[in-house]
């Protein structure tokens, strides 16, 4: 029996299509089912895990880091568009931004109206960590969001359907609007394929894209979840979507090793960090700053300033750095006046730093445990991660999408809220570019936002497209054909893991990222590229794209990695030949091009867009205009 036979195809048919369980995924169906309740339509949400737990909240959060307070005027929608704007270096769509702020708020009244803890001081009034942010005991955060998410659907009855560990790996397609998706189950033998009218790719970022700093047995400790593989990304680029800031990467600084959070340090704490000299390297490069224009008088600092100027004393070897814990502890205990007040101030404080973790990134604590580290007594080692892909945190790549028609320049819309240049196709969270700092609530807000336009598209848009079974089969035959060549060839070695005849995904892994690390400008060559590097790079890339045609599986789990480690050379692909693209160092600290060392605001304040022709697999870069409806102050 062929390895075709041996599966059985699902063939689902909905109004509505979601793709993955994160938070945008969860916002999307729960904003959906009730417009779709209203119109009795079908709503169904795909994810390659279980909603629960699925996305990047997965271990859950310490804040809300997206929360303004308009009710109350604490903030104002066009102060959050300004330290958006600020913090990617001028690079961002205002009118997707204030859409977002505009209704985030009411997303976090709901997660506390459904049981999420978030911390009140003693008039009940919101604790922030921060401008934006809110603290949150948020251990189970996903997992209340996700039962919301879950209910909605319920309360559709057999027009609500949710299925999870099924792997996308392809969208369908008629013509230039989106007709489904199609993928299989990682625990049964079985092929689904969704027919829509309308699509939502939700699916996250893209981790591993790079060389990580944890390898071996620590390879799957990331800052970012390391199973989000540019599911997104590969899906609405398959489609032929136009997308955006595909070269803008991420490199946050974290507590090394287990990645845990600085931000509560830094904004609760007002901790400092410094060099292995003790100096506090902000200060020490602070001249710096003023080559970069208007960001580096900036207050906030933006994210890759930062990072900059602790890659500069990296690079003069005054590492390794550490944030100074226990001097902002006993600064703080301090203030309490007597010795006693200070004692139980001390005992608290501890507390809190032990729980940001605990709520989380439970590995951090771990790793505190086992190395012996007291905050309260030493310092704690931090340092620059290695770069991920992610539109909902500092970074902005993803798909160019529509903006809402009451505040969008003309240029900026086309119709639907949130639909990607594909008909049809939406984008949120992390799939949708240019919009940065959405974080956990503005994802969840993007996701409701995708979900009431989408209804909008599919009432006026009623026919169910049409599907070349033809084609559908193909992409069958080409999504099993990883077990079909292992099953082929098994017998050719007595070592399953090398083969003449194929290669595995974790190898192929390992190469993608020994090519990223090297020649586009990883953590291992201190974030810095050039030209000749990248066109190198894209030359690895294609031999690559060759060889990902001999990629083996030998049971479903490894076929999903196959198909992760293929969205991840799609990403890895985009990256490069936007990055090559843009002629200029515009966020150093995230990436450095020696060729071109400095900011040029005259020829590229815009965006770098791109698209991949779905017949030819070439890629178009191209200059799209920044049309601002808010200035930065000079």
């Amino acid at each position: 029996m062929s390895i075709r036979e041996q599966f059985e195809t699902v063939e689902i048919t909905t109004d509505l299509l979601i793709l993955g369980g994160g938070m945008s995924a969860c916002g999307a169906a729960f904003e959906a089912a009730h417009w779709a309740k209203e119109n009795k339509l079908k709503v169904t949400v795909v994810d390659k895990a279980a909603m629960d737990r699925s996305g990047a909240v997965a271990m859950g959060l310490s804040a809300i880091n997206m929360y303004l307070g308009l009710k109350d005027d604490q903030n104002s929608i066009e102060d959050y568009v300004k330290y958006v704007k600020n913090d990617l270096m001028g690079i961002t769509r205002d009118d997707l931004v204030a859409n977002i702020a505009r209704h985030v708020d009411g997303s976090v009244h709901l997660f506390e109206k459904w049981g999420l803890p978030i911390w009140k001081d003693d008039d009940g009034n919101y604790v922030r960590e921060g401008r934006w942010q809110v603290m949150i005991h948020g251990e189970s955060y996903k997992t209340i969001v996700a039962e919301a998410a879950k209910k909605a659907l319920e309360e559709l009855g057999e027009n609500g359907e949710y299925f999870e560990r099924v792997f996308i790996t392809n969208p369908i397609m008629d013509g230039n609007r989106v007709a489904g998706a199609i993928g299989f189950s990682v625990r049964e033998n079985k092929i689904y394929i969704f027919r829509a009218k309308a699509v939502i790719s939700a699916m996250g970022g893209a981790v591993h894209v790079f060389k990580p700093r944890n390898v071996g047995e620590g390879l799957g400790r990331s800052w970012y979840p390391p199973f989000n593989s540019g599911a997104s990304t590969y899906f609405t680029t398959k489609a032929g979507a136009e997308m955006t800031c595909q070269e803008v990467r991420f490199v946050p600084i974290r507590f090394k090793d287990g990645y845990g959070p600085v931000g509560a340090w830094y904004l609760l704490f007002k901790a400092k960090s410094t060099n292995a000299e003790g100096e506090d390297y902000m200060e020490m490069n602070r001249a710096e700053l003023e080559n970069w224009g208007v960001y580096g008088k900036s207050q906030p600092l933006p994210t890759n300033l930062r990072n900059h100027l602790m890659l500069i004393d990296e690079r003069k070897g005054k590492g390794p750095f550490y944030m100074q814990t226990a001097e902002a502890i006993k600064k703080i205990a301090e203030e309490e006046g007597d010795e006693m007040a200070a004692k139980r101030k001390l005992k608290h404080l501890e507390n809190e730093a032990w729980e940001d973790f605990l709520d989380m990134t439970i590995s951090q604590a771990l790793l505190w445990a086992s190395t012996d580290v007291a905050p309260e007594e030493k310092p704690s080692e931090i340092g620059a991660t290695e770069p991920y892909f992610i539109s909902s945190h500092s970074g902005a790549s993803g798909a160019w999408v529509s903006g809402p028609k009451d505040i969008s320049p003309e240029e900026y819309h086309w119709g639907y809220a949130n639909m990607t240049t594909v008909s049809g196709l939406f984008a949120c969270g992390d799939a949708s570019g240019a919009s940065s700092h959405k974080f956990s609530s503005g994802s969840f807000t993007e996701g409701r936002i995708a979900g009431k336009s989408a209804i909008d598209f599919i009432l006026d848009n009623k026919q169910l497209p049409s599907v070349d079974t033809s084609k559908i089969e193909e992409m069958t035959d080409e999504m099993l054909l990883p077990m079909a060549l292992f099953e082929q060839h098994k017998s050719h070695s007595t070592d399953r893991d090398i083969n003449p005849h194929f290669i595995k995904p974790k190898m192929f892994m390992f190469r993608l990222q020994k090519i990223m690390d090297e020649y586009a400008g990883g953590a291992g060559s201190s974030f810095m590229t050039s030209k000749k590097l990248m066109e190198k790079g894209l030359e690895f890339l294609k031999y690559m794209q060759e060889d990902s045609h001999k990629l083996a599986a030998e049971s479903l789990h490894e076929l999903m990695r196959v198909w992760e480690n293929i969205h991840r050379l799609y990403q890895a692909e985009s990256h490069i030949h936007s990055m090559l693209f843009r002629e200029e160092t515009r966020w150093p600290g995230y990436y450095f091009r020696t060729d071109f060392p400095k900011l040029n605001e005259g020829e590229w304040k815009c965006y770098v867009n791109s698209r991949r022709d779905p017949e030819t697999g070439e890629y178009s870069v191209f200059k799209k205009e920044m049309i601002e409806l808010v200035k930065l102050e000079e």
